[in-house]
């Protein structure tokens, strides 16, 4: 077997090195095919394409695909990775784009000011196990081992015998992943998406975060000359067993489930810790005696466990020996006592000399505590505001008709009680099932909040918040659970995701003010209100354009009204991975948040496989913590710099309004919905078990009550993609028709100035780049109606050519795509592949619907959604 000689040099640009390792997995996944289809391995090389029958027979050619296009990405996983590594040994941390050094080198700060932003410098990235992750925990174990055989591949030092080893381990690994199959035959169980995010820690986030406060160390040392007595903070919060918007499987026992396995995969983490810290401080009291008072501080620690005589005189090793078993045995009522154990060991350590082994073996664990406590995440609870609503109202009924939602008699009803200190409890027997869950949850959420560890649970996140009296009637459901009268410990975080509903958000939240008790409430959490924005959600109801002006603007009218009232505003987005979600280059996407909107607080989901992409190896984890932190750090330190431009926000006020006119009238056209549905494969994917979560939220069949997920899902399996850019077209020719060349001026300095507009410019026409009108008239081909076939399909090719006539006139004429390379250049390798895999689903899809086969859907059918999914990167 050929070893990868040149391509593992260090001086090998990355490009090249990134080459010679897809031609050595491409070898490799060949030899798999040749033993376990050859039939495939011939298709697969075949030049030209040929034909591939559909059925059974695809399943092997579309899984053999899928694997390509897995191994394609985490060869550039890991090809990223070296270059940051290189970059950094080559030009010095500095030159690390996004990294800390770089951002302190270019904000310039004295010490103190830097230490003053960084103690207030708070990231809460948030792990949801929305179903966008089509791939198995069991599939992720081996993509890791993978990347992880690749890395080792990376060093000079071994003899061909032992590079040859390497190089069958990974064949070995390929072939696993043949004979394991990524297709999940069973829908995943609340359980198992439990442990598919707690995995993240295990593998990856838990030995990651302490080494990118560590490189905060390095960096100030480097730039400021001294390091801090602060670094910035990290806080992770998860959804996962908590988020039961829509998922009936998500109940109070399941949440309590989640919250001891974050509490057990926290001190099973600790220990591992723990014991690798006591195989090597082997320090003998007889050599080197403890000064005091530093002995006895150990020995307290060891005189609380049990006596053993273990280790007699090594109090390094019997101090650590304690304190595992105090942390197995629930002995730390509080994180603060095992982080005063920890400093001890610390402080011990330094007082022999032993920096280097504290640096390497305790500091690590410490800061590790102080990110995860003993909880491994804050666990988040979401609901839905139909849901909570509909409770109350069943409540109200139990004593005297309900007033109607919306009413005036609603909203008097709600603050009158809200006021009661002689508030008359429900009887929850008498109640619904609904109500007697949701009543559970809140008195679980009152119980954590009170206990040892309250910051074990987080906010209550209360999705399509309308108004005020939404998140008012949680706050009178918390009463009813028992969480007191004259302040409530819980925070309820609105979720704004229609466009009408960002638009009203700021009067939203100072109707809540005026309430005494919400007003009292939220002043005791410090006068800072957490805002939860959705990305998917607005995009899906005014399209991409619109909804990204849309959110700008809404968190600058939240934070305006909010310090009109002494508070200070949060903000929680809700992006997912691809662009119709939100996503977006993080460092850009952090630059681009208005000026003030930050201040050094920001959280944001990280969302299905954008999970697994940025978390599933230490590496890759520890270069997006370092980006995320230090974009914030960027954007908190930089938010006075940025000057007021009236003209832009006209301009772009008059963009969002036109592209949501035109977005909308194609979701109103008639046949719209009946377009969808047949050029997709949106009704089948249903059947695909990405998720513990059904597609829609309530089992309507209109498109309102469509999640956005396999909205984007079903845009982006037959590459009409519109969701990431339809209604620009037209809004563009419709501004420079009105506004002329002054107009036309306003939007080139736009594209040169906005960082909001640019971003946005810049996600759509990477949108359009890897939009295929080719591909989507081959699924305009299923829709049975020729005249609404024609009507849709001309109407989205139309606005499609405008979109790009309008980013090209941004661009200065460029062709679409060109100024991305790199992506243009991983959308190349694969399009011949992808093309053959959709005209394969197109045939798959009009079998299948021609059979009438009700409720089954083939599993070749499922497998070219896996596969396209892995081809583009993303599935919602």
């Amino acid at each position: 077997m050929q070893a990868l000689a040149q391509d593992t040099q260090p001086s090998l640009p990355p490009s090249a090195y990134a080459d010679g390792l897809r031609t050595e997995l491409r070898a490799l996944w060949r030899n798999i095919l040749l033993k376990r289809a050859p039939h495939v391995a011939s298709w697969a090389e075949a030049k030209p394409l040929p034909t591939i029958p559909t059925g059974q027979a695809a399943i092997p050619y579309l899984q053999a695909l899928s694997i390509w296009f897995q191994l394609v990405r985490i060869i550039d996983e890991n090809a990223d990775v070296r270059n940051r590594r290189q970059i950094e040994t080559q030009k010095g941390a500095q030159a690390v784009e996004g990294g800390f050094a770089e951002v302190l080198s270019d904000l310039n700060l004295s010490v103190g000011e830097t230490e003053k932003l960084a103690g207030s410098l708070m990231t809460g990235p948030t792990l949801t196990a929305h179903p966008t992750e089509a791939k198995r925990v069991t599939v992720l174990e081996i993509h890791r081992r993978i990347y992880r055989i690749l890395v080792s591949l990376e060093s000079q030092r071994w003899t061909p015998i032992e590079r040859s080893t390497l190089l069958n381990d990974l064949e070995g690994e390929i072939d696993l992943l043949w004979m394991t199959g990524e297709l999940r035959l069973s829908r995943p169980s609340l359980r198992d998406e439990i442990e598919w995010g707690l995995q993240f820690f295990r593998d990856a986030i838990f030995d990651a975060v302490p080494q990118v406060i560590d490189r905060f160390d390095h960096a100030c040392m480097q730039v400021l000359g001294k390091t801090l007595n602060v670094t910035p903070n990290v806080r992770f919060h998860s959804w996962i067993g908590g988020d039961r918007d829509g998922n009936p499987n998500v109940t109070s026992e399941m949440t309590k489930l989640a919250l001891q396995r974050g509490r057990e995969t926290a001190i099973d983490l600790y220990c591992q810790a723990l014991d690798k810290a006591a195989q090597k401080l082997s320090i003998s009291a007889l050599i080197l005696p403890l000064p005091e008072p530093h002995g006895e501080r150990l020995q307290a620690i060891i005189n609380r466990a049990p006596k053993n005589d273990r280790n007699p005189n090594e109090p390094f090793r019997q101090a650590l020996n304690a304190v595992r078993q105090r942390l197995t045995s629930a002995g730390y009522q509080h994180i603060s006592q095992f982080e005063c154990d920890l400093d001890a060991l610390d402080e011990a350590l330094c007082a022999v000399n032993a920096d280097i082994l504290t640096r390497r073996h305790i500091r690590p664990l410490r800061r590790a505590a102080t990110v995860f406590g003993l909880r491994t995440t804050t666990l988040d609870i979401r609901q839905n505001s139909t849901v909570t609503t509909s409770v109350l109202a069943e409540i109200w009924s139990a004593f005297e008709p309900a007033p109607k939602y919306g009413t005036p008699e609603w909203s008097t009803r709600l603050r009158s009680e809200l006021a009661d200190q002689n508030l008359q409890y429900p009887q929850r027997d008498g109640l619904s099932d609904q109500a007697q869950e949701l009543l559970a949850l809140l008195a679980l959420m009152h119980a954590v909040r009170t206990g040892p560890d309250p910051k074990a649970v987080g906010p209550f996140i209360l999705s399509m918040t309308r108004s005020a009296d939404d998140i008012l009637g949680v706050y009178l459901l918390a009463r009813y659970a028992g969480f007191g009268s004259e302040t409530l410990d819980i925070s309820v975080v609105p979720l704004f995701e229609t466009i009408g509903d960002l638009r009203n958000a700021s009067a939203i939240l100072l109707d809540v003010l005026d309430v005494p008790l919400a007003r009292r409430s939220l002043k005791s959490g410090g006068n800072v209100i957490e805002v939860m924005l959705g990305y998917s959600d607005s995009g899906k109801d005014g399209g991409y354009f619109c909804s990204t002006w849309e959110l700008d603007r809404a968190q600058r009218r939240i934070v305006t009204a909010l310090a009109s009232q002494g508070f200070s505003a949060a903000f929680f987005h809700g992006r997912g991975g691809s662009v119709s979600r939100g996503g977006a280059p993080t460092g850009r996407a952090i630059a681009a948040q208005p000026s003030g909107t930050i201040a050094g607080l920001l959280r944001v989901t990280e969302q299905g496989e954008v999970v697994s992409a940025k978390y599933a190896n230490r590496g890759t984890a520890a270069a997006h913590l370092e980006l995320l932190l230090s974009s914030t750090l960027r954007h908190t330190a930089s938010h006075t710099k940025t000057p007021d431009r009236p003209e832009f926000d006209d301009a772009q006020d008059a963009l969002s309004e036109l592209s949501q006119m035109a977005y909308v009238s194609l979701l109103q056209t008639p046949g719209f919905l009946e377009y969808f549905q047949q050029a997709s494969p949106v009704e089948e994917l249903a059947r695909l078990k990405i998720g513990s979560r059904p597609a829609r939220r309530f089992g309507a069949a209109s498109l309102d009550d469509l999640r956005a997920i396999p909205w984007v899902f079903a845009w982006s399996q037959n590459r009409h993609l519109i969701t990431g850019w339809y209604g620009f077209g037209a809004a563009m020719v419709n501004f420079r028709k009105f506004r002329g060349a002054r107009g036309d001026e306003v939007l080139r300095d736009m594209f040169r100035q906005s960082r909001l507009f640019r971003l946005a410019v810049d996600e759509m026409e990477k949108s359009l780049y890897q939009t295929d009108m080719t591909i989507a008239a081959k699924y305009s081909e299923l829709v049975c109606d020729a005249n609404t076939r024609q009507r849709i399909l001309q109407a989205i090719t139309s606005e499609y050519c405008k979109a790009c006539d309008a980013v090209k006139f941004l661009n200065g004429g460029q062709i679409i795509g060109q100024r991305f390379p790199r992506l243009c250049e991983r959308v190349e390798r694969k399009r011949d592949e992808l093309a053959r895999i959709h005209t394969l689903q197109v045939d798959l899809l009009s079998q299948t619907r021609s059979e009438r086969q009700a409720g089954t859907v083939p599993v070749s059918l499922l497998q070219s959604m896996n596969a396209i999914s892995a081809g583009l990167g993303w599935t919602g």
